[in-house]
């Protein structure tokens, strides 16, 4: 019992943080998925469940902004959100047939990859968009593939959108709120369908979390009016950088 009570606790703290992290500046999973795993949890089940217990702070930012979506690059949004969300069905499929051996070798690649992007895909985006015109295709091309991977794994999956969108619709960071707010819930939701429907969520600790994430996201959302971006980039690549490294160390150490 005192076992399970501090594994609650522990998993609605990172639920916490992890919300907190989204309403901030996103990358929520770099809190909660580790959590989850120090609880014990197989990488897989510990995805699932970390995407399960955030998808409702997604969504109700999504609601949030739904009086500001605008197309996006010449592509409705909800054409995108419908892209998004069979692209999350994708992703939670893949997730579901990837043995837990190979999602522990995969895994710290992609936390690299999303470490990179929130470090360096902004500018990377505004250097390319400045030299190269590219079109609604490629940016529905993107779309799938921000989807499936939003779906499958989905760490930092909202700055990566934030990038691309910068560089493929020539949107401002304010004209991408919204969007990439949309997108990430319709991934998320897909995702979480297909990880109900194949049990793949541990609901022990998911329901404290989720909870926790709830919590978070409000805490969040009212602090980063107060708290200067700067503070807030640093704490974000600071957590994401941890997490990267000890994630690595635990698959190749």
């Amino acid at each position: 019992m005192t076992d399970l009570l501090a594994g609650s606790l522990f998993a609605l703290l990172a639920g916490i943080v992890g919300g907190a992290m989204n309403a901030l500046a996103g990358g929520g999973t770099f809190a909660t998925l580790p959590a989850l795993i120090a609880l014990g949890l197989p990488s897989n089940i510990a995805n699932a469940t970390s995407n399960f217990a955030l998808l409702p702070g997604a969504c109700s930012s999504a609601w949030v902004y739904r009086h500001e979506l605008r197309p996006l690059g010449g592509v409705g949004v909800w054409t995108l959100a419908i892209i998004t969300f069979f692209g999350g069905l994708a992703g939670g499929i893949l997730l579901v047939v990837t043995p837990t051996q190979v999602f522990d070798v995969i895994v710290p690649w992609l936390l690299l990859f999303a470490l990179l992007v929130m470090m360096f895909g902004v500018k990377a985006s505004q250097w390319l968009h400045a030299r190269v015109t590219i079109g609604a295709r490629t940016l529905v091309v993107a779309q799938v593939l921000l989807g499936i991977y939003g779906g499958y794994f989905g760490g930092g999956v909202g700055l990566i959108m934030t990038a691309v969108y910068g560089l493929l619709a020539s949107a401002s960071a304010r004209e991408m709120l919204a969007p990439h707010t949309l997108m990430l819930a319709m991934a998320n939701l897909a995702a979480g369908l297909i990880f109900l429907w194949f049990a793949l969520i541990d609901w022990r600790t998911c329901l404290p979390m989720l909870t926790g994430a709830v919590l978070g996201g409000w805490l969040g959302a009212h602090v980063g009016k107060k708290l200067p971006p700067t503070i807030v980039r640093l704490w974000t690549l600071l957590v994401t950088a941890i997490t990267t490294a000890v994630f690595f160390a635990r698959a190749y150490g």
